[in-house]
C-alpha cells in the first residue's frame, strides 16, 4: 500500500468536498495502491448515519468503498504498539483513534492522506502525510 486514506479523506471524496480530486485520481492511479484502517471505515459507517443515512444505504457505500480501495488493515498489537509510540512523539494530543489510524499508516510504510489538523503534532520523520485542503 503506498497510501492509507484517512477517514476525513473518505468523506471528502463521498460528499465531494476540497480533496475529492485528489482521493479520485489517488483511486485512478495505476503506481498507487489505496488503503484504509478498519477504523476509518468504522468511523466512515458513523458518519453516515450521522448523515441520516438508513443501514442499506450505508452498507452499499460501505461496500462501494472497499471495491475502491486495495487494502483494508485490521487492528493488531504491531498497531498499538506504533500508537503509543508516535502518542509520546507527537508536540500535541491526536484522539486515540486517529493515532491508530496514523500508526496503521505508519506501519504499512503508506502516506497518510487527510485533512485533519492534528496530524501535524506527528513528526515528519515519523509519518509520511499529504494534507487535503480544509473544507
Amino acid at each position: 500500500m503506498t497510501h492509507l486514506l484517512e477517514t476525513s479523506a473518505l468523506l471528502a471524496h463521498y460528499l465531494a468536498e476540497p480533496g475529492a480530486a485528489r482521493v479520485q485520481a489517488l483511486f485512478e492511479d495505476g503506481a498507487v495502491t489505496t488503503g484504509t484502517s478498519i477504523l476509518a471505515l468504522f468511523e466512515f459507517d458513523l458518519r453516515l448515519h450521522h448523515l441520516g443515512m438508513d443501514e442499506s444505504t450505508r452498507t452499499t457505500e460501505l461496500s462501494r468503498y472497499r471495491a475502491l480501495l486495495n487494502e483494508i488493515v485490521n487492528v493488531d498489537e504491531a498497531v498499538r504498539k506504533e500508537g503509543i509510540r508516535l502518542r509520546i512523539r507527537s508536540s500535541n494530543r491526536v484522539p486515540s483513534m486517529d493515532i491508530l489510524i496514523a500508526a496503521t499508516a505508519s506501519l504499512q510504510s503508506a502516506t497518510l492522506v487527510h485533512r485533519d489538523p492534528h496530524f501535524a503534532a506527528i513528526p515528519a520523520r515519523l509519518l509520511k502525510q499529504e494534507t487535503l485542503p480544509a473544507k
